[in-house]
């Protein structure tokens, strides 16, 4: 009777530890660059973590009814979450802070993004750079665009990886616009 107790204690340890289990950053890349590769589209990968307000600010502006299907029909869109706080270092991907730093976003705030073609290559990224910098090296990050410069340099960004047509840009673009912080009053 014991063993069978000790049995079924091992099996259910095994069953809520597969069901905490999280994807490591290479499963969830290899997935969605295979269903980008199928659908056609490009991949836009968001580096994210709880307990970051932009991050839920960029989530609710492309998964808003307005936008949502522009991006769904032209990207794949997938989250790796990274700097957890030490209480939930357990829901950070396997991989992803090493992933993120690749992108020379080490010390890049949130939401960090990139666009990547259907085979991993890098087509644009969440830094807006001064002239004369080199596409290797980082910027300010957009994170989640709101003010008119980066919702423009979010919207070219869009427009070069994808077949967004102009009013579908304009909706987008509206849209971003609504996180824009209201100015103090003094």
């Amino acid at each position: 009777m014991k063993f069978l107790v000790f049995i079924a204690a091992c099996v259910l340890s095994m069953q809520v530890h597969a069901q905490n289990h999280v994807p490591s950053s290479k499963d969830i890349m290899n997935r969605a660059f295979e269903q980008a590769k199928r659908e056609n589209k490009k991949v836009i990968l968001i580096f994210h973590a709880s307990w970051c307000g932009w991050c839920k600010k960029m989530d609710a502006s492309m998964q808003d009814a307005a936008c949502k299907k522009f991006f769904d029909d032209h990207y794949v869109t997938i989250h790796l979450t990274v700097e957890e706080s030490k209480d939930k270092k357990d829901q950070e991907n396997p991989g992803a802070e090493e992933l993120k730093s690749s992108y020379h976003a080490k010390e890049a705030g949130l939401p960090f993004w990139v666009v990547l073609d259907a085979d991993g290559n890098l087509l644009a990224d969440s830094f807006i750079r001064k002239e004369g910098v080199g596409a290797n090296q980082a910027g300010d990050n957009i994170g989640c665009p709101a003010s008119d410069d980066e919702v423009a340099a979010f919207i070219k960004i869009l427009k070069k990886t994808s077949t967004l047509q102009q009013n579908e840009l304009d909706t987008i673009a509206k849209r971003f616009k609504e996180n824009k912080p209201a100015p103090q009053q003094h």
